[in-house]
């Protein structure tokens, strides 16, 4: 599977765009994304991006996520605050680097059991992507990169131990494919 990412990742940075009469470079300042692949594991991720300058934008993702089996329940929420670099300086559209940090809160609760435990996680990391802005202002946004996170369980309340939280820990592989628009 990674294979196949690191692949699809590296068609999409040296795909081409087909010949224009002239080239095209986004104007807009803001683009409003979702990524798809996280909506394949039952997780909601939306993310704001605001140009600052030629070179630079600010990126804000927030996502949620809500499970049940059973009698057990898996929720929480996810900030991503992240910086995107933008080395050919044409705004939002094209190859980025983008440093981030990462803040994680979820609960788990088991009605019939009557426990509740809560994690903290907090992480950063570092991506590599390429954006695609259409004149139409249709975005598409591949990103791929590494996570690295330290989670904490001390509001655990009964029931499961610190330690079956250690998949929320380490490093990880972090990427995604958001669509959207800019405007």
């Amino acid at each position: 599977m990674k294979k196949f990412l690191f692949l699809l990742f590296a068609v999409f940075l040296t795909s081409s765009v087909p010949a224009q009469d002239k080239p095209f470079y986004s104007t807009e300042k803001n683009v409003f994304k979702v990524n798809t692949l996280s909506l394949l594991v039952g997780t909601g991720s939306v993310f704001y991006e605001r140009e600052f300058f030629d070179l630079l934008s600010g990126q804000m993702g927030v996502s949620y996520t809500s499970f049940k089996f059973w009698d057990t329940r898996f929720k929480g929420t996810t900030l991503t605050p992240e910086v995107r670099i933008y080395p050919k300086k044409n705004g939002i559209d094209g190859f980025y680097l983008a440093p981030y940090l990462r803040y994680q809160q979820y609960t788990l609760e088991d009605d019939d059991e009557d426990y509740r435990n809560t994690l903290t996680s907090l992480g950063g990391g570092f991506l590599l992507g390429r954006q695609w802005i259409r004149e139409s202002g249709f975005t598409m946004d591949f990103f791929f990169g590494g996570h690295y996170g330290k989670a904490d369980a001390s509001k655990v309340e009964s029931g499961i131990s610190q330690s079956s939280y250690n998949i929320f820990e380490g490093f990880k592989m972090r990427t995604g494919f958001a669509l959207g628009f800019a405007f």
